[in-house]
């Protein structure tokens, strides 16, 4: 009888059915409640940690073990997806191809050694160059950037798309750049910059995106502006998400989308269609913010991209940087 449960029993049963309910809340409201991104800022290895530990002291409940063990298990499973970590690498070998990288710059060359910069990127000796934050961070806030002519000397007969904050290189021939007027460059500009190049025989879109940040760190959670400031950027993702589902759906060329999407949700509980895959790099704890710049460790996987079935991927891995920003850089080698 429940009455006659002990100290243990009940607090293991009390923490298993809260947690359950916890992971079940939160696949049904991730990306699609706005006050959830407080708890979308959990770590994701949260919920393969969480149940562990459940598990771990279910013999103080002997008299329902076995069913809150199903349910941990259940739990454990949902976490892994969730987390990550039931990665899938989609790669074939292949003698020739061509590299696309891509980075979050950490508002290009604020507060860094220019020269040391300009030469990481040149190292990579990528074929397409997909960054974003391509802009300096004033005191009023963000400030444009026109490093077009230095780039043009570092990266002769790269051809170079700028809107907002994005900054798209490419050896390979630029076709087409589709792109959308608007009225803000930045704080409600374009983040999923599209354009078309010329690979062999076929036109290849590359998708350059950079959504919107979900808090500012200079707004407490105890104010009014911090939520009306969360609730506004949740809007403006979800209206980008869906301008982005609907390019996708309509795009008949084979696709690559890949850029910081600020969220480690995406491939699992947010996706980009039915036409496109998640690429994972082969990496033990699949995270690539924060590299610096913040007094926790790196546990979050913000950077993520995504490939139509059509698209041969011969490799794809996380790039360290020399402490050059805050995220991990990803490359992704295709070859026709």
């Amino acid at each position: 009888m429940r009455g006659r449960w002990c100290l243990g029993t009940r607090l293991v049963v009390s923490a298993s059915l809260a947690w359950a309910g916890f992971v079940l809340a939160h696949m049904l409201l991730a990306g699609r409640w706005w006050p959830w991104l407080i708890v979308e800022a959990l770590p994701p290895v949260a919920f393969v940690v969480v149940p562990l530990l459940l598990l771990a002291v279910t013999p103080l409940a002997r008299p329902v073990r076995r069913p809150i063990s199903v349910l941990l298990a259940a739990a454990l499973l949902a976490g892994l997806a969730l987390s990550g970590l039931d990665r899938r690498v989609v790669q074939s070998p292949a003698e020739s191809a061509i590299k696309i990288f891509s980075w979050n710059t950490d508002v290009w060359t604020l507060h860094k050694d220019r020269e040391r910069f300009f030469a990481y990127l040149r190292e990579q000796q990528a074929d397409i160059y997909v960054l974003q934050e391509y802009l300096h961070w004033g005191e009023d806030g963000p400030v444009r950037v026109d490093d077009v002519a230095e780039l043009g000397r570092s990266f002769p007969g790269y051809h170079i798309v700028v809107e907002g904050e994005m900054l798209t290189m490419s050896r390979l021939p630029i076709v087409a750049h589709h792109s959308r007027p608007t009225s803000d460059w930045y704080w409600q500009g374009n983040k999923a910059v599209r354009v078309d190049v010329q690979f062999g025989e076929s036109v290849l879109s590359i998708y350059n995106v950079h959504l919107f940040v979900p808090f500012r760190r200079e707004l407490s959670p105890l104010g009014g502006a911090f939520y009306d400031f969360a609730r506004t950027q949740y809007e403006l993702r979800r209206t980008e998400i869906d301008r982005l589902h609907a390019d996708l759906a309509e795009n008949p060329h084979p696709a690559i989308v890949l850029g910081d999407f600020n969220s480690p949700w995406f491939g699992s509980l947010m996706d980009l269609g039915p036409r496109m895959r998640r690429l994972d790099a082969p990496a033990l704890l699949p995270a690539t913010w924060p590299v610096r710049n913040y007094p926790f460790p790196r546990l979050w996987r913000l950077d993520w991209a995504f490939t139509t079935a059509d698209v041969r991927v011969s490799g794809y891995a996380f790039r360290p940087n020399p402490g050059l920003g805050d995220h991990l850089a990803h490359e992704l080698k295709i070859s026709d």
